[in-house]
């Protein structure tokens, strides 16, 4: 079972997604929740909002697993696994000077990753929503997410849109 979730900054959708990984915990019955974190703390303001997801998620059952690349963590098959976020892990590898191959690597990353639980949940964000100008390389990161986003999607057993907190099932 694969889910992506998207929506805008501050709508709602970690929440959602932690909440529908414990759900499915139980559901499928699965061994282990792993919470595969990708955001590298920088600055202030950066680590004030991994602290304030470590304190959602708290006493939800999650193993966190601190993945910033698009390499394979060593997960159990019976698992439940959130990927928290897509856009971190794709600015990562992106930004990375020594990968040329960003996309391809992360396409390869996700589908080993979705075989290897039992339940894959994937948060990414909206873009090329928000109307604003950039330079060149946040252009690029921007199409490369949107393209990235269009070929998860497609993947995914499931697709949910998060605003305002609520959660508008597309797929």
């Amino acid at each position: 079972m694969h889910i992506l979730i998207t929506g805008g900054s501050g709508s709602g959708k970690s929440e959602y997604a932690e909440n529908t990984a414990v759900a499915l915990k139980t559901k499928l019955g699965a061994g282990q929740l792993y919470y595969l974190a990708a955001m590298k703390p920088f600055g202030g303001e950066g680590r004030a909002r991994i602290e304030k997801h470590r304190r959602q998620r708290a006493g939800k059952g999650f193993e966190t697993i601190e993945s910033y690349t698009a390499k394979m963590p060593r997960i159990s098959r019976d698992s439940v696994v959130l990927l928290e976020c897509l856009s971190n892990l794709t600015a990562n590898e992106v930004f990375d000077e020594k990968n040329k191959n960003a996309q391809s690597d992360i396409i390869d990353f996700i589908t080993a990753l979705s075989h290897s639980c039992k339940a894959l949940i994937v948060v990414t964000n909206e873009v090329f929503s928000d109307g604003l100008l950039y330079d060149e390389d946040t252009i690029n990161y921007i199409r490369i997410l949107g393209d990235l986003n269009c070929r998860i999607s497609k993947a995914a057993d499931s697709v949910f849109e998060v605003v305002c907190g609520i959660p508008v099932r597309i797929k």
